[in-house]
């Protein structure tokens, strides 16, 4: 209860408006005879910008949080509100998750969120990471990352909790968790994400290694499931979106819960334990050193 309550709390604070657009019952009975349906529709809100293709049922989400698309405690919120109105939205059935700042897919949880922070600031944050996942990885919907960019760490999430991930064939561009650079553990609900996509040893020498792999590498291992040029990057997702989109929704869904179920069901059951085990584990001293080193040497960076 304390968490939908904090959330309702997040979407009254957030000011985003519903879909621009009635129902789709209603939408077909004030339509006029002999006239197409409007074929596409969008909302927005600071950080997130989706557009809905009602002919196809199509929606595409893009992050569009500069410089990076850190997963703020107001972008999860965001996410979380969006996927939500899709979810409900009997003209869609389908969503691409991409960028709309270049070379960056998303650069993962912003550190901002985890450092020199209180208690109840890390509990509250940590729950939007989880009902972010909980809802991506859960969706009824078919779900295709088109990644146009650098996709570390919670970034990496994201695509891992799609049905399909199509990465632009940029050496440049790397995808991977690579939490343990930062001296932080990645959850268990990562690991399990991770080694029903790629396997247990590649997740096994990942993880702990902190590795970030350019997307030639991702692709040889499966993180990724197609390499595509930048420009035919949108092109290609739409094309696996009508692919998965010509099989029956039901059946679909069905197998997709019995495939992930087991692995959501063991956050849902832990999920209290896990808030705690993440504010146990930030708050220590020499995580918050690693933290504000990592940040210095960023700023460093930029300077």
């Amino acid at each position: 209860m304390a968490a939908v309550l904090g959330l309702a709390r997040r979407i009254a604070r957030s000011g985003v408006q519903p879909l621009c657009r009635p129902p789709a019952w209603d939408r077909a009975a004030r339509q006029p005879p002999g006239l197409p349906l409007a074929p596409c529709r969008a909302f927005s809100n600071n950080k997130i910008l989706v557009e809905l293709d009602e002919s196809s049922g199509v929606a595409t989400m893009k992050f569009k949080s500069p410089p990076v698309n850190s997963l703020s405690l107001d972008l999860l919120t965001e996410f979380c509100i969006s996927l939500e109105k899709l979810e409900n939205d009997r003209a869609c059935r389908g969503v691409i998750l991409t960028s709309a700042v270049p070379k960056i897919f998303s650069s993962g949880l912003d550190i901002t969120e985890m450092y020199g922070k209180s208690p109840e600031h890390y509990a509250e944050f940590w729950r939007a990471v989880q009902e972010m996942w909980l809802r991506l990885y859960g969706s009824n919907m078919v779900t295709v990352a088109a990644i146009n960019g650098s996709s570390p760490a919670g970034g990496c999430l994201i695509a891992l909790s799609c049905d399909y991930r199509i990465m632009v064939e940029n050496p440049k561009f790397s995808i991977g968790l690579n939490e343990a650079q930062l001296g932080i553990m990645a959850p268990f609900w990562f690991k399990d994400t991770f080694v029903n996509v790629v396997g247990h040893r590649v997740a096994e020498s990942s993880l702990q290694l902190g590795s970030l792999h350019p997307a030639p590498q991702a692709h040889r291992f499966g993180l990724v499931d197609e390499l595509v040029p930048e420009e035919r990057l949108q092109e290609k997702a739409a094309a696996v979106m009508a692919q998965w989109l010509a099989l029956p929704d039901h059946a679909r869904q069905l197998t997709k819960s019995m495939m992930r179920k087991a692995v959501l069901d063991r956050l849902v059951a832990h999920r209290e334990e896990d808030i705690q085990n993440f504010i146990s584990f930030i708050s220590k001293e020499s995580i918050q050193k690693s933290l504000r080193m990592y940040m210095e040497m960023l700023k460093k960076k930029k300077s």
